[in-house]
Parts: structure tokens; sequence; C-alpha cells
């Protein structure tokens, strides 16, 4: 491994750790951004379940919103916010997307609560519901059918890991004389740092 590319991801280690010290409500939350093949973007909250060398993870269901438009678009963007860490800090991530692979997928699936695993099963994410009612039906269904045994992952629910290509920290100062640094990855795997004007 590059060992500015090491730098930046001992970095995030040390910003995680902060976070957790310093009472962030959820320092995994992080902001997902992704888009369609014409560009239409799209934005919401997912939990980041796996980091290393490798990138960064969350799960999804592949037929929602955000796997169809990562499989026709798969390049997305990060952002974990974390105003509690020193005097308040975010860390931007780009890069290409793939899906983890099944092994790693079905060993996060089998750490989930039972009722999250059934959840899994009931949901058709995204798609329009017609009331409450509806989705209850489908996770007592799902009840049914795995009374008694274990829950098996969902074929069309996976693991979704973004491979950095750049890495922004940027730290918050008085009078916003912020302090940022990007670290960008080339196709060879190289790594460079720049500080950026705030």
């Amino acid at each position: 491994m590059h060992d500015l590319y090491a730098e930046a991801l001992q970095t995030f280690d040390t910003l995680f750790d902060e976070a957790l010290a310093a009472g962030e409500p959820d320092r995994t939350a992080m902001q997902l951004a992704t888009a369609t093949p014409d560009g239409r973007p799209s934005l919401r909250t997912v939990l980041l379940k796996a980091y290393d060398a490798r990138g960064f993870v969350f799960y999804t269901h592949l037929d929602g919103r955000k796997g169809r438009e990562l499989k026709a678009n798969p390049r997305a963007a990060l952002l974990f916010h974390w105003p509690r860490v020193r005097l308040g800090v975010q860390v931007r991530v780009e890069g290409g997307v793939a899906i983890v692979d099944e092994a790693e997928a079905d060993a996060y699936f089998a750490s989930r609560p039972r009722g999250s695993q059934l959840g899994a099963w009931a949901s058709l994410q995204s798609e329009v519901l017609e009331s409450r009612d509806e989705f209850d039906r489908r996770l007592a269904e799902a009840e049914r059918e795995f009374e008694g045994r274990e829950v098996p992952r969902p074929p069309r629910w996976t693991g979704l890991r973004v491979d950095p290509e750049r890495i922004e920290f940027w730290y918050a100062a008085e009078y916003r004389w912020h302090e940022r640094w990007l670290y960008e990855r080339d196709l060879a795997g190289d790594c460079s740092k720049r500080m950026l004007y705030p």
C-alpha cells in the first residue's frame, strides 16, 4: 500500500476513534450520493459497516433506488460529518463501487438481529407501499417462512464497497479559516496529498 494512502486511512482511523470519544450520536452515519447515468443525483444516509484498504462498505437491496443507480453508474461519494470532533470535522470519499464477495455479505447478514434479517426479506426497497399493513403482512409471512431456522441472506441484498480515489479531510476553524487536506489515488494506485484553500 502506498505510504500516503496508508496515512489517509490512519487519519480516518484516528478521527473515527475521536468521534466515538466525543460522543457523536452515530459515527458510522454517512451521506451517500449516487447519480443516474444522465447525471441526476440523489442523497441519503447509510451506515458504514466495514472499512479497510479496499474501501468503505455499506449494505442495501440491489433493487432499491441506490442499488439501481449504482449498477448503472458505479461511482459514489460519501460524507462523514462529526461536529463534536475538534471544532468540527468532515471526511469526503469519492470512488468506484463494487459488490462485496458472497462470503463477506453472508457473514455480515448473519451478524444482524433477526428482526433486521426478516425486514430485509419483507421490504421491496424503494417500491410504492400502499399501507403499513401491507409491510406488516409481508413481515409476518417472512416470520412464518423462517420460523425455527436461520434466516438466509436474500439474493439481492448485499454489500457495496466504495474504493477511494479521493479522500478529503476538512477541519473547521474560526472565521472559516478551515484546513483541508486532499489525498488522491491514480489508476496505478499512486497517491498524492495536497492542501486546499478553505
